[in-house]
């Protein structure tokens, strides 16, 4: 006979620890890590362990000053999380500094001066991301094309790179914008779509690499779902809207209008929707709430990337809904009988 680990009475199911938690995630997380390191090579491990130490030494340092123990908060794989959703983000070539201001501001600026774990009210790794977007696009754009950069990459020209300040020879004719960023420069241009798959490298290698991280990204969020780590809400929100906001625009005119695929198998839509904009402390903990909250990322995203300075607004549009957050949960949580909705 099955049986069900129960914790002490009133025999609620048994809950995970944060650390169980933490580590389920960098588990699903595993098959996207692999697939970088097949289009783009090993760099992408550096850029993870240069973040997760940086993670770990600000973490430490916060908690010295703050005056709280440092063993259970740095063993419970919160920050090495933040640290590799970062990554995850940056080029693989992306100088080491990168790494050490985006974990600064993740780690001490958005998680810590907050009151730590729990109490943070925007995405810690999403805000790290931001800070050095805007403060370096260029460096933030500079991706090797899929394939090729995996092939001529070794260890010796990674490290000049991340540490050298320059890369090795080869390497700058490399570096290149995303197939999203071309795509939008293009556009730009009044060129129709099919004239910019062509141009972008949507079609190409670039946008294969990118196509099979996103399905990469959602196995390892289909495991979070059947481990109820993650709830459905949000993901099905997140994907339901861009269906619907750009399947009847693409069926409209599909020579001006990328289809909802394209949409979800380019830039950080199907991360986002696994593992960014679920974050259970600054996202939404209402089930409505988590839904109007998948919805609204996807919206905002959608918005920045027809209209907005930047290709892909998943990070912008993710902290503008860790700020209603908490107003999504007043007004959208179960009212209990005879409570008067409030004002």
């Amino acid at each position: 006979m099955r049986q069900f680990p129960t914790a002490p009475a009133p025999h609620l199911p048994a809950a995970r620890s944060v650390r169980q938690v933490m580590l389920w995630v960098v588990i699903a997380l595993l098959p996207a890590i692999a697939g970088h390191v097949t289009w783009f090579g090993p760099g992408i491990l550096l850029q993870i362990a240069l973040a997760v130490a940086f993670a770990l030494l600000f973490e430490a340092a916060m908690l010295a000053l703050r005056r709280q123990p440092l063993r259970p908060f740095l063993t419970d794989l919160s920050a090495p999380l933040t640290a590799l959703l970062f990554a995850l983000c940056l080029p693989p070539l992306a100088p080491w500094w990168i790494a050490a201001i985006g974990m600064f501001a993740a780690i001490v600026l958005a998680k810590q001066l907050y009151g730590g774990l729990g109490y943070n009210l925007f995405n810690p790794a999403m805000v790290g991301f931001v800070v050095v977007l805007l403060s370096f696009p260029f460096e933030l754009s500079q991706w090797p094309p899929a394939a090729a950069a995996a092939a001529a990459a070794d260890w010796a020209s990674i490290w000049q790179a991340v540490f050298g300040g320059a890369p090795a020879v080869g390497w700058d004719t490399l570096a290149q914008p995303t197939p999203l960023d071309t795509a939008r420069q293009l556009a730009g241009s009044g060129l129709s779509l099919a004239e910019i798959r062509e141009q972008s490298g949507l079609t190409g290698a670039g946008g294969r690499a990118f196509a099979w991280l996103a399905l990469l990204y959602a196995a390892g969020g289909v495991l979070l779902l059947w481990l109820r780590i993650i709830p459905w809400q949000v993901p099905v929100a997140l994907i339901g809207t861009v269906v619907l906001l750009t399947l009847p625009w693409h069926l409209f005119d599909p020579d001006l209008h990328p289809s909802p695929l394209q949409h979800l198998a380019t830039g950080a839509l199907v991360c986002a929707a696994f593992f960014i904009a679920t974050d259970p402390v600054s996202g939404c903990t209402t089930a409505r709430g988590r839904l109007v909250f998948g919805a609204g990322v996807a919206l905002l995203t959608l918005a920045i990337r027809r209209w907005g300075s930047y290709p892909d607004g998943v990070a912008f549009a993710v902290l503008l809904m860790n700020g209603v957050a908490p107003w999504l949960d007043l007004h959208l949580r179960p009212r209990i009988f005879g409570e008067r909705h409030p004002q």
